[in-house]
């Protein structure tokens, strides 16, 4: 049994927690759809992941599975033990990856849409809200990779490192949604949100 602290751990949750509760207003974490997760050790790489099947606008602290890199479960004492989302791996995927923190998965239609309209890329410039992806309002073609589904993480996590690019911190999956992330929840939360924006200016100005 790994050992974190217990007040920390439940913090994160409460963060985790009020972020779920954020993008589910906004209908973007529909019935038990998505997860969010927050590295909560880098060596070894353990993460904080949103639990499976819970209603994501009304989840408490503890409603929390601590997983390794694979996205396997790691009992915590103090802890209760609930089941990880089954994608925690393509979150471990991500954090190892990219040195991210924090790690958003959500189903929003623009996503889904845009993924499915341009399913080489989806390309993005000229435009003032680039700016909260970290890139140039103009003359800067930020181009989000779009990678196709599988309920196997492995080869999932797979497709996301190929298609990583180390100057967006997103990717889109055809058919499913968007994983964003960032240095900290609230980074990972206005990325999100900036790259909806961005999506559906790009699908109504296309």
């Amino acid at each position: 049994m790994t050992s974190l602290d217990r007040d920390e751990l439940l913090e994160v949750g409460a963060r985790l927690a009020a972020e779920a509760a954020r993008f589910s207003a906004l209908g973007w974490m529909r019935a038990t759809s998505g997860n969010l997760s927050e590295v909560v050790s880098r060596d070894p790489l353990l993460l904080a992941v949103t639990a499976s099947g819970r209603d994501k606008g009304e989840l408490r602290p503890g409603d929390i599975a601590i997983v390794d890199a694979d996205g396997a479960a790691v009992p915590m004492e103090g802890l209760d033990a609930v089941r990880p989302s089954a994608e925690a791996g393509l979150h471990g995927r991500v954090a190892a990856t990219t040195g991210a923190r924090s790690v958003v998965h959500v189903h929003t239609m623009n996503a889904v849409e845009a993924a499915h309209r341009w399913p080489d890329g989806v390309v993005m410039r000229d435009v003032e809200m680039l700016k909260a992806l970290d890139r140039s309002a103009h003359d800067d073609a930020v181009r989000v990779p779009v990678i196709a589904n599988s309920q196997d993480m492995v080869e999932l996590g797979d497709r996301f490192v190929q298609a990583h690019d180390v100057a967006v911190p997103a990717v889109l999956v055809a058919g499913h949604g968007c994983y964003v992330w960032g240095s900290d929840a609230l980074q990972a939360r206005w990325r999100t949100e900036a790259l909806d924006w961005l999506l559906g200016w790009t699908l109504r100005s296309a």
